[in-house]
């Protein structure tokens, strides 16, 4: 990858449709036959804690090869505190330059803007063998759980990484995903059929089913 081959910027509005076509080709397949992060990232742009100058969009010779967005949310802390913090997602890149480094660029860009706009922390659920080349640790490492997951369940795709050195010391407390992530899957079948036709296929390591 050359660091001078691409450009990161805001989505526009023109954006969005080519953009909802690029998640739905990054994520088609990928944690359940077909997916839904498309319509996903088309909801959260009209929610309340959609962070409108993180919504961040990646080209390369003209054309849009990947996104990423936040949302804000908070930490219920066990002393009764509210704290606020960033999630993330989805983020994504074109299926042909993946591996290429064009996320971890528009990952650490994305990181830093946030840094840059004052937020604490982010919180929110991965793979620590690629996000941990950007700093992110086990959220269960700085004493938060993540909400209606069991004391004794696998945590390891929860992940945290603090923008301000020690914005979480001293908070432990149960992480809240924002509701605007929960689609329908109703819905979701209805708003892919304005979209090319693609097959959904169970493979191996999807998560859901």
């Amino acid at each position: 990858m050359n660091t001078n081959d691409y450009r990161i910027r805001p989505e526009k509005t023109e954006d969005h449709r080519a953009v909802e076509n690029l998640v739905r080709e990054s994520f088609w397949n990928v944690y359940r036959p077909g997916c839904s992060e498309h319509y996903v990232i088309h909801v959260l742009r009209d929610d309340p804690a959609f962070v409108k100058e993180l919504d961040l969009v990646m080209e390369k010779d003209g054309v849009l090869i990947g996104q990423n967005m936040f949302m804000r949310t908070i930490i219920e802390a066990d002393d009764g505190r509210e704290i606020p913090v960033l999630t993330m997602g989805p983020i994504g890149i074109i299926p042909e330059l993946k591996r290429k480094g064009y996320g971890k660029a528009l990952l650490d860009h994305s990181l830093e803007k946030a840094t840059e706009m004052g937020f604490g922390a982010v919180l929110f659920e991965g793979n620590i063998k690629f996000y941990g080349k950007s700093g992110f640790d086990y959220a269960g490492r700085f004493g938060i759980k993540y909400h209606d997951l069991p004391d004794d369940a696998d945590a390891s795709f929860f992940l945290c990484k603090e923008l301000i050195p020690g914005y979480l010391d001293n908070v432990t407390g149960i992480y809240q995903t924002p509701r605007g992530y929960y689609v329908n899957d109703a819905e979701v079948d209805e708003f892919d059929k304005g979209f090319p036709p693609k097959e959904k296929l169970k493979l191996p390591g999807q998560i859901f089913g």
